[in-house]
């Protein structure tokens, strides 16, 4: 019978390791939100970016991973960069553009594991950024889009 007392010790002792690491989780993800709140824009769209994104690529839904994109982009995939004018030109050369290494980028990022500076989130080691654009001259109004698509093993510092 004193197994019931020492599973309830240990009980006692997990939840206090844990409280402070949930607690620090929740301040890092709060950090993280005013980041990307001040860098990009609303923290909301992005995490929704992000997680349209990843069903996107998951499905190979060409057209919904080209209607998230700021055009035009400047694109390498990994042998020469290229110029991607419109969604019609994305769609069409979408498996160039989406390499395997930059699929598995996006599939693995987690939004409380996104790097964020003045540049926009960073998606893995650099492999998509999302940032932050204006729509006017004074940038009252902004849309967050993919503004980098880029194979990042093959850049030189």
């Amino acid at each position: 019978m004193t197994i019931r007392p020492q599973l309830s010790s240990l009980v006692l002792i997990a939840s206090t390791l844990l409280t402070p690491t949930l607690a620090a989780a929740q301040s890092n993800i709060a950090d993280l939100n005013k980041s990307i709140d001040l860098s990009v824009g609303d923290h909301l769209k992005v995490q929704q970016l992000l997680t349209h994104l990843q069903q996107s690529v998951a499905s190979h839904n060409a057209a919904a991973v080209a209607s998230l994109v700021h055009y035009p982009i400047k694109v390498n995939p990994g042998k020469k960069p290229f110029t991607i004018k419109n969604e019609k030109a994305f769609i069409k050369d979408y498996d160039g553009i989406i390499t395997h290494d930059i699929q598995d980028a996006i599939l693995k990022q987690k939004y409380e594991n996104l790097f964020v500076n003045s540049q926009g989130a960073m998606i893995g080691s650099g492999e998509v950024w999302i940032t932050g654009f204006c729509r006017d001259k004074s940038c009252k109004q902004s849309d967050i889009r993919i503004g980098t698509i880029q194979d990042t093993k093959n850049l030189k510092p």
